[in-house]
């Protein structure tokens, strides 16, 4: 039997994809778990970003720095026409604006009046023109055994994972002074903090401007090796976003982080154990009822998980109140 899929499994900690859906992760935790903002759009902001870097990149030529300044400045400026309306009321109005803004933008992006810029339905490709000009790594290949990567690759994973601790430091510092005391306060009850004379609702704007760059910033590290695809930004993206934050611990700062890496390789390794009982006619299932298995069994472990430890691996269950 071929178990190559092991290493191909921990390999996940170099996946550009891993690492984005740490740091959009880490943005839905600000959002959810350090201010109680219940944001079922995250997937909108990271197409948000995503676009503004692509398109800025490709279609106008823009060195790197000034694609990722178009990068925040999209994400902030959705994160104001998401919240200006919104944020002044119940919690369950942002929900219902968010997830519906998400769906906004993907079939926006995907209309063919504007597909000369967007690409339409089959996405934008080369956005790695400027970015692997930085590259400074040998053109050789690295690793051992079935894990290889090309320069290309490391340079990605090396960027993204600095900036992932970056961003993590960031959070923790703001979580752990005067002003993420109060959005904190804001999760556990906002009418006790708005009594002592706070701006709840401009502190629920900073943090939804904070969670959506960063998830913006997760798409640029995605699209890189890739491409960017309008249909990769659905409300299931959001759902594996908030099943990574539930899992490391929503009210944590590296409960996102580690909880990606968990929720990459659980999916790499079920998918390769699937493959490989099913190439050995071991199980009753076909390679198209693989796919879908392999995701029902994640998500009887997420549900073991809320039962059993609802604050996360790495949560506090003294943390874990929130006033929606």
């Amino acid at each position: 039997m071929d178990f190559s899929f092991v290493p191909l499994a921990f390999g996940q900690l170099l996946s550009p994809l891993t690492i984005g859906y740490a740091l959009a992760a880490l943005g839905l935790a600000v959002h959810f778990g350090f201010t109680g903002l219940l944001n079922f759009g995250q997937a909108g902001f990271m197409a948000v970003g995503g676009y503004a870097f692509a398109i800025t990149t490709t279609e106008f030529g823009w060195p790197l720095w000034a694609s990722i300044l178009a990068t925040v400045l999209g994400s902030v400026l959705f994160a104001l026409l998401l919240g200006i309306p919104t944020l002044r009321l119940r919690a369950d109005y942002l929900s219902i604006v968010t997830i519906a803004a998400a769906e906004i933008v993907r079939y926006t992006v995907k209309t063919p009046a504007i597909s000369s810029f967007t690409g339409g339905s089959d996405g934008i490709n080369g956005s790695s023109i400027t970015f692997d000009k930085l590259d400074p790594l040998p053109d050789i290949t690295y690793g051992f055994g079935v894990l290889r990567f090309t320069n290309d690759d490391l340079w990605i994973a090396i960027v993204g994972w600095i900036v992932v601790i970056l961003a993590a430091f960031l959070v923790r510092q703001l979580m752990r002074s005067p002003w993420g005391r109060i959005v904190k306060g804001i999760r556990e009850d906002e009418d006790a903090v708005r009594s002592l004379g706070k701006n709840v609702t401009w502190y629920k704007m900073q943090s939804l401007i904070l969670g959506g760059v960063l998830g913006g910033l997760a798409t640029v590290i995605v699209i890189i090796p890739t491409s960017l695809q309008p249909d990769n930004y659905g409300t299931q993206t959001t759902f594996f976003l908030y099943t990574i934050v539930l899992l490391g611990g929503a009210t944590t700062v590296f409960g996102p982080i580690i909880g990606s890496i968990i929720f990459w390789f659980v999916l790499s390794i079920t998918d390769g154990l699937l493959t490989l009982l099913v190439a050995n006619h071991l199980i009753p299932l076909t390679s198209i009822q693989q796919g879908p298995i392999r995701f029902i069994l994640v998500g009887i472990a997420l549900m073991l998980l809320v039962i059993f430890r609802p604050q996360g691996i790495f949560g506090n269950k003294r943390e874990a109140h929130f006033s929606v």
